[in-house]
């Protein structure tokens, strides 16, 4: 459901592998993300491509990791979809958020 990778000594990756990051899995998340999680931790970047719904648990997730970044860095999500990315915009978390696409056919946020 939920794979994370250490890409460096400070830096995460983690891909999400159900449409859903909802009440209902978010607690396997956090105890994931709380095992992956190295000290000093200064860039992690989420694969929400698998994504299609998050509800404001999935959101809290999200602002829990940007929290337990040190000062000055970003989460990056990659990936968004569009359902995922309207609630984003919606909260203007897109303002906290870094925000990456692959494939040049998504569209990006709003500025």
């Amino acid at each position: 459901m939920f794979d994370f990778s250490q890409t460096s000594a400070t830096g995460l990756r983690i891909l999400i592998n159900t449409p859903s990051l909802e009440a209902g899995n978010i607690s396997d998340f956090k105890a994931e993300f709380d095992k992956c999680c190295p000290a000093g931790l200064s860039h992690v970047v989420v694969d929400l491509s698998a994504v299609e719904m998050i509800d404001s648990s999935g959101i809290g997730a999200l602002l829990s990791v940007h929290k337990r970044l040190s000062d000055g860095n970003q989460v990056t999500l990659r990936n968004v979809q569009a359902t995922v990315l309207s609630v984003i915009e919606l909260l203007r978390l897109h303002q906290v958020f870094k925000m990456e696409w692959d494939a040049a056919e998504v569209r990006a946020p709003l500025a």
